[in-house]
């Protein structure tokens, strides 16, 4: 069985899901290879419910968007132009038919590994981190993300503490401001400024 973050072809199996966020239904199409397939999983409810909203605004960056569940509740809820970015195609196609789903206009999806098709500012980065792709990749989105970011920016992110939530918060404080929102059933959500 292939992973979320590669682009092998699994058999589809489009299935809507219904969610509610901060008070505001969503409808969400979901498939097989792509995370969280089954619907809105703990660990991004948790990181949507921690995020400041008031702090997030201007253009918005939703790195490794999956099928699209921070982008579109962002974009709906502040009214932002949000940049959707992935590297399974599949989760991409769904992201734009979210995005249609839930009567947002304002989202830009496009295909990008990490940062490689990345060449704009954000006055906020949003990430659920792909853990199973590796470390590697993980401190890449994180890390990198300082580049990205405009100057008073900042990145959202969640990782589980059994996934190495204390370590990765170590590092983070070597670049950044780090302050974690909330920390619930093994989830921190954090926050990273300059």
């Amino acid at each position: 069985m292939g992973q979320y973050f590669t682009n092998e072809k699994l058999p589809s199996n489009v299935r809507k899901t219904e969610c509610f966020v901060l008070g505001n239904k969503f409808t969400f199409l979901t498939d097989n290879g792509v995370f969280s397939k089954d619907g809105l999983d703990f660990g991004s409810r948790l990181l949507l419910e921690s995020i400041p909203l008031e702090e997030v605004g201007g253009k918005i960056l939703d790195m490794g968007c999956g099928y699209g569940v921070f982008g579109i509740v962002l974009a709906k809820l502040t009214g932002s132009c949000v940049d959707m970015v992935d590297v399974n195609l599949r989760a991409l196609h769904l992201a734009r038919r979210n995005a249609d789903e839930n009567s947002v206009n304002h989202v830009h999806v496009f295909e990008s590994n990490c940062y490689h098709n990345i060449s704009s500012k954000y006055s906020s980065i949003i990430t659920n981190p792909p853990i199973r792709a590796g470390k590697k990749v993980v401190y890449d989105i994180v890390m990198n993300a300082r580049d990205y970011l405009e100057k008073d920016g900042k990145l959202f992110l969640v990782i589980r503490k059994e996934q190495g939530a204390k370590s990765l918060i170590v590092d983070l404080e070597k670049v950044y401001n780090v302050e974690v929102l909330e920390k619930k059933k093994g989830f921190f959500i954090i926050k990273c400024s300059f």
